[in-house]
C-alpha cells in the first residue's frame, strides 16, 4: 500500500465502528432461545433428534413454585428438553416441553393458516442424509421438495409432529 498511515486509519476506524455498534446493543447475548409446547414430548424429541439431527444439550425442570412466581404456567411443573443444532454455547436453543395436552387445533396446511411461530429455518451441510432419516421416520416432504434455490442450495419443507413447519436449506450432498 502506498500510504501506510491511510491503512492504519482504516483499521482503527473499522475497529471503532465495530466496537461502537456492539456496545450499543441492549443484549447480553446474540442468541435466541425458543420454547415450544408440544403435545407428545417423546414423539417430538424423536423427530428433532433422530429425524432432523439436533442434539439434546440438557434438560431442566420448571418447579411448581417457580412456575407460579414467574407467571409461566400457574403452578404446573414441567420438564424442558433443550435441543441445539450442535452442543455449543454459541448455538441457539430449541426448548421442548409438554403438559400432556392434545394438540388444540388441526395441523396447518400452509404457513398462513395460523398466527404465531409457524416455521423455523435450519441450514444444513447436506440435505440427503436428513431427507433419508426423515423418510425412515415416515415424515412427509411437503410441496415439490427438494426445490432448487440456486445451483448449490435446495429447499425442503416438513412439519414437526405438532405442525410447525421446518425449512431445511442446503446442498443435496
Amino acid at each position: 500500500m502506498k500510504n501506510p498511515l491511510l491503512l492504519i486509519f482504516g483499521i482503527v476506524a473499522g475497529m471503532m465502528i465495530s466496537f461502537t455498534a456492539h456496545s450499543q446493543s441492549n443484549f447480553s447475548s446474540n442468541l435466541i432461545g425458543s420454547g415450544v409446547v408440544v403435545s407428545d414430548l417423546d414423539r417430538s424429541l424423536e423427530f428433532y433428534i433422530d429425524g432432523i439431527g439436533m442434539v439434546q444439550a440438557y434438560t431442566f425442570t420448571i418447579t411448581e413454585e417457580f412456575s407460579k412466581r414467574s407467571g409461566l404456567s400457574n403452578g404446573v411443573p414441567v420438564e424442558v428438553s433443550v435441543l441445539k443444532l450442535e452442543n455449543s454455547p454459541n448455538a441457539n436453543e430449541w426448548k421442548l416441553m409438554s403438559f400432556g395436552n392434545e394438540q388444540s387445533e388441526s395441523k396447518p396446511k400452509y404457513i398462513q393458516d395460523g398466527t404465531g411461530v409457524q416455521y423455523i429455518t435450519i441450514n444444513v451441510k447436506a440435505l440427503n442424509p436428513v431427507i433419508k432419516r426423515l423418510k425412515e421416520k415416515g415424515v412427509k416432504l411437503l410441496g415439490s421438495t427438494p426445490t432448487p434455490l440456486n445451483e448449490n442450495l435446495h429447499f425442503v419443507l416438513v412439519q414437526d409432529p405438532d405442525g410447525i413447519f421446518i425449512e431445511l436449506i442446503g446442498p443435496l450432498e
